[in-house]
C-alpha cells in the first residue's frame, strides 16, 4: 500500500506540469482546445514507440478488435472527457486554483464505487459483490471540499461569480470522467494488460474524439503557435506519459479493493502543492490569500488523513 501511495504522490508531481503549462498557454494566448488535442496527439505516437518495442503492440490491438465499443467510450470518458474540460477550466483561473478544484476527483471516486463489483470465491463458485461507498475516506473527502469552496470563494470574490463557475463546472465534468473511464478499462483489460499497454490503448481509442476537436480548431483558432507545440509537447512527456503510467500503476496495485484505490486517488491532492509553486515561481504570479492558503492547508490535512485511514 506504502508503495501505491509514493506512487501516486510521484505522479501528482507531474501531473501538476498540466496545470502550470495549460496555464501558462492561455496566459500567451493559445487556444484551450490546442492544449488538450496536442497532448493526446503527441503522446500516441511515444507510447507506440514504447509498446512496440516490448513487443506487445499485438495483444492490446486484438483485444480493441473485439471489444471496439468498450475501448473507444471508456477511453473517450476517461481521456477526452477529463482532460477537454480541464483544458478549459484553465483559461478561468490560476493554475493552483484549477488543481485544487481537481480534488473533487477524491469524492468523485469514492461515490462511483457502487457502479462496480468485487468478486469473492465461495462454496458455490465466484460471486460479484458491489462495492459500497467508502464512508471513512468520504469523511475525509469533506475536508478537501471544505478548502476547495474557500479557494473557490477568494476566485469569486477576486474576480466574478460567472467566471468561478465557467471553471468549476468543467473539473467537476472532469473529476468524474477520470476515475469513472480509468476504472472501467480496468474492469475491460481485466488484469490482461500492463500499464503502459493500458495507456497506449485508451490512447488510441480516443484519437477519434481529439481528431474531432482538432477540427473544430482549426475552423474557430486556426492551426496552434509553435510555441505552444512546444509546450504541449511537453505536458505530453510529464504528464501524459509519466504521470498517467505512475497513476495507472499505482492504482492497478489496489484495483481489488475499493477502499484502498479510493485512498490512492487522493494522494492527487499533492498537486495543488507543486501546482502552487509552479504558478509563483515559474508564472511568478501573486502568493494566495490568506482565505486561499487556508483553503489549500484543508486540501492538503484532507488528503493526508484519507491516507492515514488506509490501514484501518
Amino acid at each position: 500500500m506504502k508503495k501505491s501511495i509514493l506512487l501516486g504522490i510521484a505522479a501528482s508531481f507531474f501531473f501538476a506540469f498540466t496545470f502550470v503549462l495549460n496555464r501558462q498557454m492561455n496566459l500567451s494566448g493559445g487556444s484551450w482546445i490546442w492544449s488538450a488535442s496536442l497532448r493526446y496527439i503527441f503522446m500516441l505516437p511515444i507510447l507506440f514507440a514504447i509498446v512496440g518495442a516490448k513487443n506487445e503492440l499485438s495483444y492490446v490491438l486484438k483485444d480493441i478488435r473485439e471489444k471496439p465499443m468498450e475501448w473507444i467510450l471508456w477511453s473517450t470518458v476517461g481521456f477526452g472527457l477529463f482532460y477537454a474540460p480541464l483544458c478549459f477550466a484553465s483559461a478561468y483561473g490560476a493554475s493552483w486554483m484549477v488543481a485544487s478544484t481537481w480534488q473533487i476527483t477524491i469524492v468523485a471516486g469514492a461515490l462511483l464505487s457502487p457502479l462496480f463489483y468485487e468478486s469473492a470465491e465461495t462454496e458455490n463458485g465466484i460471486i460479484k459483490n458491489r462495492n459500497k461507498i467508502p464512508k471513512k475516506s468520504l469523511k475525509m473527502s469533506l475536508i478537501i471540499l471544505a478548502g476547495i469552496f474557500l479557494i473557490q470563494l477568494q476566485q469569486a470574490v477576486d474576480v466574478s461569480f460567472l467566471k468561478t463557475l465557467m471553471g468549476v463546472i468543467p473539473v467537476i465534468i472532469a473529476a468524474f470522467a477520470y476515475p469513472l473511464g480509468n476504472r472501467k478499462m480496468m474492469e475491460v483489460c481485466d488484469g490482461k494488460f500492463n500499464t503502459f499497454q493500458r495507456v497506449f490503448g485508451m490512447t488510441l481509442c480516443s484519437i477519434p474524439f481529439w481528431i474531432v476537436l482538432s477540427t473544430f480548431g482549426i475552423l474557430k483558432v486556426g492551426l496552434p503557435g509553435k510555441e505552444q507545440i512546444v509546450q504541449a509537447l511537453m505536458v505530453s512527456i510529464f504528464s501524459g506519459i509519466v504521470a498517467t503510467i505512475l497513476f495507472f500503476k499505482a492504482t492497478d496495485m489496489v484495483r481489488s479493493d475499493s477502499h484502498k484505490l479510493a485512498v490512492v486517488e487522493t494522494t492527487q491532492a499533492g498537486e495543488v502543492i507543486f501546482a502552487l509553486l509552479g504558478e509563483i515561481f515559474i508564472l511568478n504570479s501573486d502568493f494566495p490569500t490568506v482565505l486561499g492558503l487556508i483553503g489549500i492547508m484543508l486540501v492538503v490535512i484532507g488528503m493526508i488523513l484519507n491516507s492515514l485511514t488506509s490501514s484501518e
